[in-house]
């Protein structure tokens, strides 16, 4: 059943304001518009968010809360149009949506004419709505290819679709998966495939979507793996693990992860694909908290 946005502000109002306490590296946040006035930018992933909301009426739901960016998954169920519209009537803008997802694989090199063609139109959509970048996903494993082939047939297909993404400003980003809990049989996962990738590409517009909850599953050591592989960085996403929730609700110490972040110069948003655990604006708020985290020096 959807409701209107009306009705979901009534409801957030009613629910109690989290409270956090206080502790020596770490202030409580209790806000109705905990977006405003944070060190980070984040893009607030509506397909996770607001879903008991129309579309449209969860990206003017993302600007209640505070937050100016928004991402999503595929584009092509989406009224291109209409997004356009309500982000510029709210000041919302596109971060970054899914130009090409998990299948076909990008891994098989019978799919890159597709493939190519496809980028093409994301590319389009992407301009139409303003936003600067999206993800691409390079596939699960396919029968009878070794997984140094499918990397390297995505190292191939990349470098085929690069040029497309620089005449049109367009990044693309690479997004390495987890095969432990979310994806199994994805065939890239975890940071160095993907930067090896991507350095091979050598494109100022193949990056990677550096999703630090698949990077906590696959390998750990989050802010090490980070600095190894910045350069290669073209988006951050993020959740708490276990569970896929907000900050705070798992075992990441994000606070540490955004002062790493802001020590490499990262000043992109941070797309937040993440389920509210106990809903939007409780999330948006462990969202802050952990944003004005400071370590003790």
């Amino acid at each position: 059943m959807s409701i209107n946005r009306r009705q979901f502000l009534a409801a957030g109002a009613a629910l109690p304001i989290l409270a956090s306490e206080s502790t020596s590296c770490q202030e409580p946040i209790a806000t109705s518009r905990p977006g405003e006035g944070l060190r980070h930018q984040f893009a607030i992933n509506i397909e996770m968010w607001f879903r008991n909301l129309d579309f449209s009426d969860r990206i003017r739901a993302t600007a209640d809360l505070g937050f100016k960016w928004v991402e999503f998954w595929p584009w092509r169920n989406k009224d291109l149009d209409e997004i356009q519209i309500v982000c510029e009537d709210v000041g919302v803008q596109v971060a970054q949506f899914t130009g090409w997802g998990f299948f076909p694989g990008m891994n098989n090199p019978k799919n890159h004419d597709k493939f190519e063609n496809e980028i093409r139109e994301s590319c389009a959509a992407a301009k139409k709505i303003g936003a600067p970048m999206m993800t691409v996903v390079g596939g699960n494993d396919q029968r009878g290819m070794s997984q140094e082939e499918m990397l390297q047939n995505i190292t191939t297909g990349l470098k085929r679709v690069a040029p497309i993404a620089e005449e049109n400003e367009v990044m693309l980003i690479l997004e390495p998966m987890n095969i432990r809990v979310d994806h199994k049989g994805h065939c890239l996962y975890g940071s160095p495939d993907a930067v090896r990738i991507c350095r091979q590409v050598d494109s100022p517009m193949v990056k990677i979507n550096w999703d630090l909850y698949h990077m906590q599953i696959s390998e750990g050591d989050l802010c090490g793996r980070l600095r190894e592989g910045f350069d290669q960085v073209g988006y951050i996403q993020l959740a708490d693990h276990p569970g896929r929730h907000e900050p705070g609700t798992g075992e990441i110490q994000y606070g540490r992860v955004f002062e790493e972040l802001e020590k490499l110069g990262y000043d992109g948003p941070i797309g937040c694909e993440c389920s509210p655990k106990n809903g939007e604006l409780e999330a948006a708020n462990n969202i802050a908290t952990a944003d004005r985290w400071r370590s003790r020096k």
